[in-house]
């Protein structure tokens, strides 16, 4: 099985490295001195489960790589629309892509069935230009549930969780799905194949769109926003708003709001991506997160009120982080 793991940052290393240990024949694509080192002395990860290097080929250039069975995408959601001319070389006839990302995906309603069936969401996939570049008939959904962070160049800190669940937007459980949860699974990760990954999508995006936007705003941590009544209250509205989303679209998430907000209480002290994306000047991955929930309340007559002036408000600070 040959795997190219395009942008393979904290995440992707680590996958790349536990399927390289599985025996997959992995390249990761990266750039600068994350690259170098990668090269120079692989993917050293740091783990509470035990420590281990995986000597992967690491380049910058797909094209030395060339079609693979499967891409990983650890690019944030906002770079797939220009990743063509890195992604392309790595292309065949039935290549699979498993984007790793939060929020709605671009292939969200591809083979959905039922009335929205084929529906662009113009957010996350605009104009079709997501599309264009990366067809949905390639896509396999991926949610992560495992914490990792780059510790430098070429080392991985794991901090939790070993889960990615992945799924088909057919609903169906694939040989090509399979075959992928296995090699993970021997590279000593989780990956449960799902019936409908679309229920992982909604129970990750619980906490995301709320916890990310609010932490940016607020430069609170997650124990901070669970701790602040005003900061909780909103939180909570939130996410009563998508989980009435999610259940006009057919999911249902199976976990309570409350269960959900001890859980992110636990977490303590956590700094969320889009808190460390805006303190290191980042752009803000918010449409997948926020603003693509919004356009769904509207195609489902879900009133979302609390989402929208969320949502304008961090908008005007991504605009202003981007300029």
């Amino acid at each position: 099985m040959k795997v190219a793991v395009l942008g393979a940052g904290a995440i992707g290393a680590y996958v790349g490295a536990a399927l390289h240990r599985a025996g997959a024949d992995v390249h990761l694509i990266a750039r600068g001195p994350h690259l170098a080192a990668m090269r120079q002395h692989g993917v050293r990860v740091l783990s509470p489960r035990g420590d281990f290097t995986a000597r992967a080929h690491a380049t910058d250039d797909p094209a030395e790589v060339g079609p693979v069975d499967f891409v990983l995408l650890g690019l944030k959601a906002n770079s797939y629309a220009a990743c063509g001319p890195l992604i392309e070389p790595l292309l065949h006839d039935s290549t699979a892509v498993i984007a790793a990302q939060n929020g709605i995906p671009w292939w969200y309603f591809h083979r959905h069935g039922g009335p929205h069936d084929g529906h662009r969401v113009e957010s996350v996939d605009p104009g079709g230009a997501v599309s264009a570049v990366i067809a949905p008939s390639r896509a396999i959904g991926c949610v992560v549930y495992a914490a990792t962070e780059l510790a430098g160049p070429g080392v991985v800190r794991h901090l939790e969780g070993t889960r990615f669940s992945i799924g088909e937007p057919d609903r169906t459980v694939s040989v090509r799905c399979t075959e992928f949860g296995e090699a993970m699974v021997t590279g000593g990760l989780k990956c449960p194949v799902e019936p409908d990954l679309r229920n992982d999508i909604w129970l990750k995006l619980l906490g995301n769109i709320s916890f990310n936007p609010i932490s940016a705003l607020a430069r609170a941590t997650m124990r901070q926003m669970c701790l602040h009544g005003g900061t909780r209250r909103v939180i909570e509205i939130m996410m009563t708003e998508t989980l009435a989303v999610a259940e006009a679209l057919g999911c249902r998430v199976g976990v309570s709001i409350e269960r959900r907000l001890a859980g992110a209480e636990r977490v303590g002290d956590h700094r969320t991506s889009t808190l460390q994306d805006l303190e290191r000047g980042k752009p803000l991955e918010l449409d997948v997160l926020l603003a693509a929930v919004v356009e769904l309340a509207e195609i489902t007559d879900v009133p979302v009120p609390t989402l929208r002036t969320v949502h304008a408000i961090s908008d005007l600070l991504a605009l202003r982080t981007a300029a």
